[in-house]
């Protein structure tokens, strides 16, 4: 069992004269930059001439600056930022800025597990990582609760890199949730494979193929939408809120009865070899070698998958049927 953290096992003292250096303002990076604010931590935030998230940053009460001027001023810098930017912006704004004893932070381990980022070794490196969205991680936070988090650490140059990371974790309200100890090869590995071969690539292929099963056979698409992707939500909700037992036993006997009998007709031992050469292909790093040269090559295969993906019917038929359901959230 690894060891988790809590609010008891962690303090904000040793950041209270400290400035964190938040590089990106997305999903995460509004998230752990409010929070920390509101924690009493001062934060800068670094961005470009007039980039829309620099501006809204400003909106929200915080101080914007070139990224290079930022590494410069913070004793803790956290990237967050995609994974394809980290190098170039750690090589020209970040890397000149690293002086002994400060600390340098992601929230995921690629760049430094697969050598995007090869950082000095008188610096402590650490990985805060929450295991949500980042407007969970802020909505949580504004209601006195939090998100989990991982921790892992690469460097610890002052021999204070766990009491650094426990008190980010603390400042973003990730130690009400609970802190577990891991590693930047654990983390960065097992985050891409549930990526490719479950969370995301698995469940993409198996609604598209559900989908087009039902319509093939004669199905009217509305229906197949319905059953194949509308509702993978109400079952995923079941399963996160009280695992798969949860999820069995709030449905039907003839569901329940379903899963057991036809569930592993399709993940047979083929899907899961699949699995175990996806994941070979992550430890070893051709998936990252390749996700490199793809965005050294301006992101050729993504950019047409993307247009290809977009034009797949069931987008069409769920864009009609989502326009009714005024349930929804319609921000984007």
């Amino acid at each position: 069992m690894p060891k988790i953290y809590y609010e008891s096992d962690s303090s904000l003292d040793i950041l209270k004269d400290k400035t964190v250096g938040i590089i990106g303002y997305g999903s995460q990076g509004h998230a752990h930059a409010l929070n920390l604010k509101d924690s009493g931590i001062k934060v800068l935030i670094g961005s470009y001439e007039g980039s829309p998230s620099g501006e809204k940053a400003k909106s929200d009460g915080l101080e914007v600056a070139p990224v290079d001027e930022v590494a410069k001023k913070s004793d803790i810098i956290m990237i967050l930022l995609a994974d394809e930017k980290h190098n170039n912006i750690y090589e020209k704004q970040i890397k000149p800025h690293l002086k002994a004893g400060k600390t340098l932070m992601v929230a995921h381990g690629f760049s430094i597990h697969f050598g995007q980022i090869v950082p000095p070794k008188d610096i402590d490196v650490l990985m805060v990582a929450p295991k949500g969205p980042g407007h969970r991680v802020r909505v949580t936070y504004t209601q006195g609760a939090g998100v989990p988090a991982l921790l892992a650490i690469y460097q610890n140059a002052t021999g204070k890199a766990q009491e650094i990371g426990l008190a980010y974790a603390h400042g973003i309200g990730a130690t009400r949730a609970g802190v577990m100890e891991t590693s930047f090869k654990e983390e960065t590995e097992t985050d891409l494979f549930g990526e490719q071969a479950v969370l995301c690539g698995g469940l993409s292929a198996l609604i598209k193929a559900g989908y087009e099963t039902l319509v093939e056979a004669g199905y009217q698409p509305e229906m197949a939408y319905f059953e194949c992707l509308h509702e993978v939500k109400l079952i995923v909700d079941l399963i996160y809120e009280g695992g798969l037992a949860n999820m069995r036993h709030s449905i039907s006997n003839t569901a329940e009865y379903g899963d057991y009998t036809r569930g592993e007709r399709l993940i047979t031992d083929e899907t899961k070899a699949e699995m175990k050469e996806i994941l070979k292909e992550i430890q070893e790093g051709k998936f990252a070698r390749d996700f490199i040269l793809e965005n050294q090559a301006n992101a050729p295969y993504m950019t047409s998958r993307r247009r290809l993906e977009a034009a797949h019917e069931i987008e069409a038929v769920g864009k009609d049927l989502r326009s009714n359901m005024k349930f929804l959230d319609k921000k984007k």
